[in-house]
């Protein structure tokens, strides 16, 4: 009998939605307090997952979830720069 491999799943803040991890993006915060997303998902730190899509980034901003996830305040300058690092793919 063959071992399937579980892949990790999260929750995305903005939508709610449960999705595998590598489908999702992850921000961070830094030991250092900096807050940047980390499409590899391999940065030391505190993290939160989002969808690929600026749509739950709003809704996370709107409801302060990435706030809550993270246990820190975010500037909405750092909500824009995570919008168009987002959109830029990095």
């Amino acid at each position: 009998m063959q071992k399937v491999k579980k892949l990790p799943q999260r929750q995305c803040v903005g939508c709610r939605e449960r999705k595998d991890k590598r489908e999702l993006i992850r921000v961070v915060r830094s030991p250092e307090g900096g807050i940047s997303l980390d499409f590899k998902g391999k940065k030391p730190g505190r993290g939160a997952y989002l969808c690929p899509d600026p749509e739950c980034l709003k809704r996370a901003r709107k409801s302060r979830a990435l706030e809550r996830a993270l246990e820190t305040a975010i500037t909405p300058e750092l909500y824009d720069e995570l919008e168009r690092e987002m959109v830029s793919g990095g």
